[in-house]
Parts: structure tokens; C-alpha cells; sequence
């Protein structure tokens, strides 16, 4: 990078309504959480997807969506839900074509469970990648014609290479890594993983979207930046290593404080 990024954020319409000033100020990524639920994904949701085109009318950063991921994960054993999942990931895929969305985030299926017992049963790692290539095939096809990219974001992901690796046995365009620095930040807290930067550093140029949040290592936090102890100088000095751009996109529980996390990244020179 030879300039300052520039962060985005993950907000609601009703939240770009309070913020489209701040978002179209600059060329802000938005990752739009609208778009999540079951219940609006079984629905008729294009008057949501109208209110977001015109909300969004002069913006200029790039726009994805945070995928559905309540109830269920990618690698189930059980095909009858592999195929709901299936199916909710195209109905996701269906408004992200609606609204010109480009990227969509989507929900590792490895837990700190998983890191100590892939090798404690026979072909247990073969089985996960197997069960999500099951799980995703028709969206990652539905994702390349459409010009879209999955992003596999890490949830309890102790070993922060595996996500890596699952996103490379697709070989497409249409499936590439995230990584969420609070979710990080906890597995080094709480289980031992390494520290958020080393994420980013093992993600390389995989890496395409990263969800800013702080926290203090114990749980899930999603804190305004600068109120937890996440080293950001660290997490920066190391995505100034990559070429892949990665969407850096604030996601934080209390939406107000949007602006003023972006303000104290700019306060430390790191991004703005």
C-alpha cells in the first residue's frame, strides 16, 4: 500500500441512513447486514434491495453483503441440511446480483473442537472439505458467473492456515478469506491461537475482506477501536505487506461509534 487505506464499515440500511454522509465522503467499502435473516431471505425482499440502491446512490466504494449463517454451519455431515444451507446461500447470492453487490461473507466451519480432534479421527480433515464443497458447489458457481467473491470469515479458528487452505482447495476467484480481528483476537486470548496480525499473515493475498472490531481477548466483543487491546499497529504493519486489497470494514456493536473508530485509526496514521 502506498497510501493510507481507507476503512468501510457493516451496517444496516437504517444505519447507512445515519451514516450515508460518513460513508459517501470518501470511496468507503460497505458490507450491508440487512440481508442475513431467514425470515427476509424467504421473503420478498426487493423493496429492501430498492431502499439500498437508493440509498446508495452516489456511493463509490466497493459493496458485499454479510452472507446468512444463523442456525447452521458449511460443513454439516447431514445432506438434508447441507442443501438448506445450500439454498440460503443462493437466495444471499440472488440480492447480492440485485443490488451489485461483489463480495459476501460466509462463516468458517472449524471450531476450537475441530483443532484438536482432525487428526484424532481418520480422514477428518478430508471430510470437512469435502462436506462444505458439497455445501457450496452451487454458489460458487452461481459467485464466478456473477462476479462474485465468498469470503470465509474465522469464528473460533485456532489454527489460522487451516480457513486458508480450505479456501485454496476451490481453486476460483469466488472463494477467498476473511478475517474478523475480535474472533482472532479471542482464540489468541482464550485458547492459545497466535495474535491477530499472524492471521493476516498467514492469509496473504487470500486475504480480501477483514472485519475491525476490538476486544480483550475473552469474548466477542465488537468494540468501538481503541477501547479494547487489539495491537493494531501489528494487524496494519501486515496488511501493508499484501497486494489483495482487502475491504477493511468496521464492524462494531454500537453504530454511532463508527466514525470515531475510523478517527482513531487515522489518529495513530494508519488508515483513514
Amino acid at each position: 500500500m502506498t497510501s493510507l487505506p481507507i476503512v468501510g464499515a457493516a451496517m444496516t440500511l437504517a444505519d447507512v441512513e445515519t451514516h450515508r454522509g460518513w460513508l459517501l465522503e470518501k470511496p468507503r467499502d460497505l458490507e450491508l447486514q440487512s440481508f442475513v435473516d431467514a425470515e427476509i431471505l424467504n421473503g420478498d425482499w426487493a423493496p429492501l434491495a430498492e431502499r439500498a440502491k437508493k440509498l446508495l446512490d452516489g456511493h463509490q466504494g466497493r459493496l458485499g453483503i454479510h452472507g446468512p449463517f444463523w442456525g447452521f454451519i458449511i460443513a454439516s455431515q447431514d445432506p438434508d441440511i447441507r442443501a438448506v444451507v445450500s439454498r440460503r446461500l443462493m437466495q444471499a447470492l440472488d440480492v447480492c446480483a440485485n443490488i451489485g453487490a461483489t463480495q459476501m461473507v460466509i462463516h468458517s466451519p472449524y471450531t476450537s473442537w475441530s483443532y484438536n480432534n482432525l487428526d484424532n479421527n481418520k480422514g477428518e480433515r478430508e471430510k470437512i472439505i469435502e462436506y462444505t464443497h458439497e455445501t457450496l458447489k452451487e454458489a460458487v458457481k452461481r459467485a464466478e458467473d456473477i462476479g462474485l467473491t465468498m469470503v470465509i470469515e474465522n469464528i473460533e479458528d485456532k489454527d489460522p492456515h487451516i480457513r486458508v487452505g480450505l479456501a485454496d482447495s476451490f481453486n476460483s476467484p469466488a472463494v477467498a478469506v476473511s478475517i474478523d480481528t475480535g474472533h482472532a483476537h479471542y482464540a489468541h486470548g482464550y485458547t492459545g491461537a497466535p495474535p491477530v496480525d499472524y492471521y493476516v499473515h498467514a492469509a496473504g493475498n487470500r486475504l480480501q475482506h477483514v472485519h475491525l472490531q476490538d476486544a480483550d481477548g475473552y469474548a466477542d466483543r465488537h468494540w468501538s477501536l481503541g477501547e479494547g487491546n487489539i495491537h493494531w499497529r501489528a494487524v496494519f504493519a501486515a496488511l501493508a505487506k499484501l497486494d489483495s486489497n482487502p475491504r477493511l470494514i468496521i464492524e462494531i456493536k454500537d453504530k454511532s461509534k463508527i466514525p470515531a473508530s475510523a478517527a482513531y485509526l487515522a489518529s495513530l496514521g494508519l488508515a483513514e
